[in-house]
């Protein structure tokens, strides 16, 4: 499948800052679901910086924007061609084990209910039917309502009010899964949503270690594995950790976030 993708992120603050350091994670992976044909990343203003890929495979560059300014736009345009792998993550170069992945973080920490949810899946018959498992619970004990949550939701606090978006319900796939003694991660890129699909075109989901596969993602969103619908940009060890777009502003300044994210498909 061939998509195109326009993304639009938008800083704007309240007063002038003296300046903003960003850190971008906006660059499609490179494995065998995915070539990039054409892809562009501009910041108004911005002084590009170094850029380097770092042991999970990810491109990440830096940007400068001198202030003052009171306004950013960050664009991503491109297209990618995809191939539909079924999930796994094939082709994918990285240096970081995968052993590391099971380390929690505050938003992915199992507490007693998420433990208990992710034991349920224990007596699967094999490590892929585990997996497939956790994500199928997730996607019951989580219903995919927009504007429940925030982006500062934990895993724990999204199962216990049984609702959230495919940041909570990604996140908290990654704390069952990590709970027993699954390597888990967090992946955000995009997604060509069709009917009946979490209508986010910015999208998140989770990748498991499975033995003998390797990493195969699962979107509890939308109860599947990513396929040609999907373009991979990053991974981390949840959200805060994957996102696209991290940087600080010089200022007191507040900041508004203004985004549009439009994914289409291209008569090939």
């Amino acid at each position: 499948m061939l998509l195109s993708v326009d993304h639009v992120t938008r800083y704007i603050y309240d007063r002038p800052v003296r300046g903003v350091v960003q850190s971008h994670r906006l660059s499609p992976s490179v494995f065998d679901g995915q070539a990039v044909r054409d892809w562009t990343v501009e910041v108004s203003d911005g002084i590009a910086g170094g850029m380097f890929r770092d042991g999970a495979g990810d491109r990440v560059q830096g940007w400068t924007v001198k202030g003052p300014v009171r306004e950013i736009e960050v664009r991503v345009t491109g297209t990618v061609e995809t191939v539909d792998l079924a999930g796994v993550l094939r082709g994918h170069r990285e240096t970081v084990p995968a052993e590391v992945y099971l380390c929690e973080t505050a938003a992915t920490r199992a507490d007693a209910a998420l433990a208990t949810l992710a034991d349920a899946a224990r007596e699967a018959d094999g490590p892929l039917a585990m997996a497939h498992r956790l994500s199928a619970l997730v996607s019951e004990a989580i219903a995919y309502r927009p504007g429940t949550t925030t982006a500062r939701t934990t895993a724990a606090e999204a199962l216990a009010q049984g609702q959230g978006v495919c940041q909570d319900q990604a996140q908290a796939l990654i704390a069952c899964a990590r709970h027993v003694g699954m390597p888990a991660r967090y992946v955000s890129g995009y997604l060509f949503a069709s009917d009946g699909d979490a209508p986010e075109a910015a999208h998140a989901w989770a990748e498991l270690w499975v033995a003998g596969l390797g990493w195969v993602g699962f979107d509890a969103a939308n109860r599947c594995c990513p396929d040609d619908r999907y373009i991979r940009l990053g991974s981390g060890f949840d959200a805060v950790d994957a996102a696209p777009i991290r940087g600080t502003a010089r200022g007191n300044g507040q900041e508004r976030l203004d985004v549009a994210v439009a994914v289409r498909q291209v008569q090939q």
